[in-house]
């Protein structure tokens, strides 16, 4: 299942309702007191997710500027944050990698959940820079941090995380993505920019009662590893069969490290 289909992305949504650190939003709520009707560009929207967890916990009227290059995936997150009647809503189809601090003007507030991870280390430093020539916070959640912790463990765990985590670092065309290395790259660009930056924890912890989740996590997460390493392709069968059966009998439990980044300019 690809990361950014409708099934997966509806798939994780409650693991992540979960797993974002809601005490960042205290400070947040404090920048945000005030703001009559608080405009908040939401960055690689997917099919809506962050805003339908968000805009219900910061409360009142809101208006969501949601970016996405899918306009399959903008009309659903538009649809699903119609629930919220305070809350209105404008789609922008497009890449999120070129904004500029004019076209974050008037913004109160940037948000974007398991986004860095798929920019480049220029694209995180402008976009921090975007935000602080606009004074506008921004919040990002659900960074991947590279940790995975399977319980019971596997001789192969540690083959199949680092094979994993350089994927992520991979080179897509051009471009030298952060992976695992992004929520850093993203706290030290913002602070080099001005910003006061808050990290917390945001892991996914999976286990019984998200079987589904984690038996698709896993064939992806293997899937990945053998992609940038052939050679565990003649393991990973054998590995992947005993985790998925873990799974499916209730046995497997696995914690996803994630981070999560309210940045408050000065």
């Amino acid at each position: 299942m690809s990361e950014f289909s409708p099934g997966w992305l509806a798939l994780r949504e409650p693991a992540d309702a979960d797993a974002r650190a809601v005490e960042l939003l205290d400070p947040l709520r404090e920048r945000l007191d005030g703001t009559a009707r608080p405009v908040i560009r939401d960055l690689g929207a997917g099919s809506g997710s962050m805003g339908r967890w968000l805009a219900p916990r910061l409360g009142g009227p809101q208006h969501w500027v949601m970016h996405d290059r899918d306009p399959a995936l903008l009309a659903l997150a538009a649809a699903g944050m119609a629930t919220f009647p305070q809350v209105t809503v404008e789609t922008r189809q497009g890449d999120v990698t070129g904004l500029t601090a004019a076209d974050l003007a008037g913004a109160a507030l940037v948000t974007a959940s398991a986004l860095l991870d798929l920019l480049t280390a220029g694209e995180v430093d402008a976009l921090a820079e975007a935000c602080a020539g606009a004074r506008c916070p921004a919040l990002f959640t659900l960074s991947v941090a590279g940790s995975v912790e399977l319980t019971p463990a596997d001789p192969l765990d540690g083959a199949f995380a680092g094979a994993f985590n350089e994927h992520q670092r991979r080179t897509h065309g051009t471009r030298a993505l952060l992976g695992p290395d992004a929520a850093g790259a993203a706290a030290e660009a913002f602070a080099r920019h001005g910003a006061t930056v808050l990290e917390r924890p945001s892991p996914w912890r999976l286990g019984r009662e998200q079987a589904g989740l984690a038996a698709e996590w896993l064939r992806g997460w293997v899937g990945a590893a053998v992609e940038q390493r052939p050679e565990l392709a003649a393991p990973a069968e054998g590995y992947l069969r005993r985790r998925i059966d873990a799974v499916a009998a209730g046995d497997l439990q696995a914690v996803i490290d994630h981070r999560d980044l309210l940045a408050l300019p000065e």
